[in-house]
């Protein structure tokens, strides 16, 4: 892998950003600072690495099926923007709905900035409407 000093080009970013969800879909949350920057900042709130696995491990807690599916990608270095779809039964609360093992699709529209080869920064939306409509 280049140094960071290295400049993504688009034909990078998009095989960097496949093998990060790759990474999350085999549940190698050991890899994970392969692709995430130490000091992760996540909708503005800053996690750091530790933080942002913490907050993965968590959601495959609460959602054992947990799969990312990616639908859009667009890459304009050192960003990306995705759409992600979630087939999925969350145990329990999620979002604050009372879903309780029901099956439910929805999607995520998630931005991110790469700093070098690895994700420095993460800005995320998941369609809680579609959630509800469904419970």
């Amino acid at each position: 892998m280049p140094d960071e000093a290295t400049t993504l080009t688009d034909p990078d970013l998009p095989a960097l950003y496949r093998r990060y969800l790759d990474c999350l879909n085999r549940r190698d949350l050991a890899g994970l600072g392969e692709f995430v920057d130490d000091d992760v900042r996540h909708n503005d709130r800053p996690l750091g690495l530790a933080g942002y696995r913490d907050m993965l491990e968590r959601d495959f807690r609460e959602i054992p099926d947990l799969r990312f599916d990616l639908r859009l990608l667009v890459c304009e270095p050192p960003c990306v923007a995705s759409r992600l779809h979630f087939d999925c039964t969350p145990k329990g609360t999620f979002l604050g709905l009372p879903v309780d093992g029901r099956r439910v699709t929805f999607a995520e529209n998630v931005f991110y900035r790469f700093r070098g080869w690895k994700i420095e920064e993460v800005w995320s939306v998941i369609d809680k409407a579609a959630i509800e409509a469904q419970l």
